[in-house]
């Protein structure tokens, strides 16, 4: 049916959704673990990172193999190394919305989009060696297509 082609294609619109819906599953679970942990008296940066250390696990093999179709664990070091920079950068603007002053779970509430978009990039570049919209991008849209290497079929 038309879920099995969705998740055998690999196709980059098709890879794009995969990564969306594996994005929603790996954002819930990660919020989950980090309000777990903060109702349970934790303070949000204590949370945060131990929200996104188990979360690099999970997300590495949910990305991997449903979305890029990756197998092993080859890329899971280059993967966590993506993450732990996500990290910094997601644990400095909690920091800062904390600042002025907005509660732990609206702020990183807040900061789950950004946080993303910025993992869409850096995860897409980990796993297939390009960034998600460059010129390595276009070609796997023109084969997507038919059409050959970018060019087209030009001869």
């Amino acid at each position: 049916g038309g879920m099995k082609k969705l998740l055998s294609d690999h196709g980059t619109a098709a890879r794009f959704v995969r990564f969306l819906g594996v994005g929603v599953l790996n954002t819930g679970f990660g919020y989950l673990m980090f309000a777990l942990l903060v109702f349970a008296g934790l303070g949000p940066q204590p949370a945060l990172a131990l929200a996104f250390a188990v979360g690099i696990l999970w997300n590495y093999l949910t990305h991997a193999r449903l979305v890029f179709g990756t197998a092993g664990s080859r890329r899971l070091l280059p993967y966590a190394a993506a993450y732990g920079v996500i990290y910094l950068i997601n644990a400095g603007a909690l920091h800062y919305a904390l600042s002025l002053g907005f509660a732990p779970l609206v702020a990183q509430f807040v900061l789950v989009l950004p946080m993303a978009a910025l993992s869409f990039i850096f995860i897409s570049y980990v796993l297939t060696g390009h960034l998600p919209f460059g010129a390595a991008h276009r070609q796997d849209i023109a084969q997507d297509k038919g059409q050959g290497p970018a060019e087209g079929n030009a001869k």
